[in-house]
């Protein structure tokens, strides 16, 4: 390499490294541009497939990097390592994920109509991706799980939605009013929780969505006033 080459080549690696910064934690962010970035998102799709069949403690950044047909040295250019993809996947899955969530609720009118949405859309999710759900089941059962933050996040949200549900239905006079906020919120992340654990022990055999209805008649007739039982 020349001096003129070498020039060129830093002012390149310049600019692709120019909207990287560093966070809080010393994990590097990426612009909403690179984020878009088609590399990017091979990436973090081949590295759940590899975590997902390998377990992510047993991965490595080159069995990634094989699985998405790039250089091991590409990886680094998008994340830090390898747990820096784990992250970034839970991040944008959250959002992505809870917007679909909400575009689901929002069809509906009635709070039990969006229960029913919020269920069944989010055995949707799982079922389309179960890679995912495999990662997401993985890092959840660990005693001390990298994602934490992520994953404390996401049932943020997915709690807040069930309230605003609950709370709807309560003033509709479809659900008690002597409910235990607190709890029945947790209960019913819980039971979608469970369901989806079961169909991945169980080595995804049937179709997920098939157990949405029965589910929310069950959490129904537990929370539900006899009007909403008829």
């Amino acid at each position: 390499m020349n001096e003129y080459s070498f020039i060129f080549y830093s002012v390149n690696m310049g600019r692709k490294f120019a909207d990287r910064q560093l966070d809080s934690k010393g994990r590097f962010t990426i612009s909403r541009k690179e984020n878009t970035n088609d590399k990017y998102h091979r990436i973090l799709d081949a590295a759940i497939k590899v975590f997902a069949d390998q377990g992510f403690h047993q991965s490595t950044i080159s069995q990634i990097a094989r699985r998405a047909g790039v250089a091991d040295g590409t990886i680094y250019l998008y994340f830090k390592n390898k747990d820096d993809i784990l992250l970034q996947f839970f991040s944008y899955k959250t959002k992505q994920v809870f917007t679909r969530f909400r575009q689901e609720v929002q069809k509906a009118q009635t709070a039990t109509e969006k229960l029913c949405n919020l269920i069944r859309h989010h055995l949707e999710e799982f079922q389309r991706d179960p890679n995912m759900a495999i990662v997401f089941r993985a890092e959840t059962r660990q005693s001390s799980h990298l994602a934490q933050e992520e994953i404390r996040e996401m049932s943020k949200m997915y709690l807040d939605m069930t309230s605003e549900i609950i709370e709807q239905g309560q003033q509709e006079g479809e659900m008690r009013r002597d409910l235990y906020m607190g709890l029945v919120k947790r209960f019913i992340l819980g039971a979608v929780d469970d369901v989806i654990n079961t169909w991945i022990l169980s080595g995804m055999k049937y179709n997920l969505v098939t157990m949405a209805d029965p589910l929310f008649d069950l959490i129904l007739r537990g929370i539900g006033t006899p009007k909403a039982d008829k």
